[in-house]
């Protein structure tokens, strides 16, 4: 990786381009998980999967602090040019990601109880998905562990290695979701193991990309990985980014699982084909939070204000360009987009009929990621944490006054208020971010 105090278009490009391509499978499997269960000319097998997948993937990422706050910290390390504890947060990370994983798995049954226990589905597509999550949980330790070395490639601007660990997960899982669901008939059951199985793959090619780092022997210099400073830093930068990671999951656990379901399953199955459009976009455009995060983080790292400026500006700049490419193509081919994935009538014409809504969120959503990946490489988690506080509550409020006056319209527009609340807010405290920077030097 480049220590060059340099920060350029083709830097940022280089960084954005192969991680908007990984990004992109991530949110892929959920649409191939999905396109395939839609064959079934039914909704309750959509609706089972998009219940099981959202409720494990709110609690994985709320291991997400383990991603962010080891990008964040790894980036700041490598600025300040510590190769040892470059390694040792690697390490860490592999540690809570495994042992997050375990309490997953042990705490199933009252995650399953609680889930169940609010959500008004219908019974068939609770019991679908309890088989669903029954059997992908298995694959926790793995899943919650390759968030920490995702964060830590990312840091140190190993683009090329987390688009090849992303597409071999995204083409095993693919695969077999062809093989189990299509080929075999499994049903959700086969589309929880693919998911299983690629994985702990995912996990096997992200330890031998990580090979270098793990041989090094600050990988077992177990005083240094525990030593007592270092570990409060993370943990209180990861509680803060936890606690707002939680806020976040609480609104989109409760747009799908909570509002969606009580607009009944035709409903719920359309808001979560539409759902799939949000998360690829997203992913993509992570791209560039992604590259703000570690270029950010070595200028803070570094004490270079100036360097930590240009690459929020820089990084910023080539986000906006791009998401108005995803408006105008979900605008005009989201309805072909929308067929394939599912073959239920219904559900297609109730997933048109709120199209416009996707084709508004690369607009008003932008501006909050690319913020949130700025204060994560700067490790500014505290401000994170207190501005998710305003557009959660923002989000409730919106909720609550929109849903009975328009329906599900009125439920994506408050979903919109969240975005704008939060971009608003943390707009708000770049100014502090830079002034830290200048004092740190």
């Amino acid at each position: 990786m480049s220590s060059s105090d340099t920060i350029t278009h083709a830097r940022i490009l280089k960084i954005a381009i192969p991680i908007m391509l990984a990004n992109v499978a991530v949110p892929l499997i959920g649409v191939v998980d999905t396109a395939v269960v839609g064959q079934i000319p039914r909704a309750e097998p959509i609706a089972a999967v998009g219940i099981g997948a959202i409720v494990l993937s709110a609690i994985y990422w709320v291991f997400g602090f383990l991603r962010m706050g080891t990008a964040g910290l790894t980036a700041q390390a490598e600025g300040a040019g510590d190769r040892g504890e470059v390694v040792a947060l690697l390490v860490r990370s592999l540690m809570i990601g495994g042992l997050g994983g375990l309490a997953m798995i042990l705490l199933l049954q009252p995650i399953l109880a609680l889930a169940f226990g609010v959500s008004p589905v219908e019974q068939e597509v609770e019991d679908l998905s309890r088989r669903y999550m029954q059997i992908r949980i298995w694959s926790a330790p793995a899943a919650v562990a390759m968030y920490g070395i995702l964060g830590w490639l990312i840091a140190r601007e190993r683009a090329r290695s987390v688009l090849v660990l992303q597409l071999c997960v995204t083409f095993i899982n693919v695969g077999l979701d062809l093989l189990f669901v299509t080929g075999l008939g499994w049903g959700v059951e086969g589309v929880a193991v693919s998911s299983f199985v690629a994985e702990w793959s995912g996990l096997a090619l992200g330890l031998w990309l990580c090979r270098n780092a793990l041989k090094h022997p600050s990988a077992r210099d177990w005083p240094r990985i525990f030593d007592t400073s270092a570990m409060r830093r993370m943990a209180l930068v990861n509680t803060d980014i936890l606690l707002r990671s939680l806020l976040l999951e609480a609104v989109f656990l409760s747009f799908t699982f909570y509002y969606s379901a009580g607009l009944g399953t035709v409903m719920l199955a359309a808001n979560q084909v539409l759902m799939q459009f949000i998360q690829v976009m997203a992913f993509a455009l992570d791209g560039f939070a992604f590259a703000a995060e570690a270029l950010v983080g070595q200028a803070f790292g570094a004490k270079a204000a100036g360097r930590l400026r240009r690459a929020a500006v820089m990084s910023s700049l080539w986000a906006f360009i791009c998401n108005f490419g995803f408006a105008l193509g979900f605008w005009f081919g989201g309805g072909l987009i929308i067929d394939m994935i599912t073959k239920d009538p219904e559900v297609q014409s109730n997933a048109r009929l709120f199209l416009v809504w996707i084709a508004m969120t690369p607009i008003l959503g932008l501006p909050s990621w690319m913020l949130d990946g700025i204060f994560i490489g700067a490790t500014r988690t505290r401000d994170m944490r207190n501005m998710m506080v305003i557009s959660a509550a923002a989000y409730f409020i919106a909720v609550s006054l929109m849903l009975p006056a328009w329906g599900n319209h009125g439920l994506w527009a408050a979903l919109m208020v969240s975005f704008v609340v939060r971009a608003l807010t943390l707009g708000a405290r770049y100014p502090s971010l830079e002034r830290a920077t200048e004092a740190e030097a």
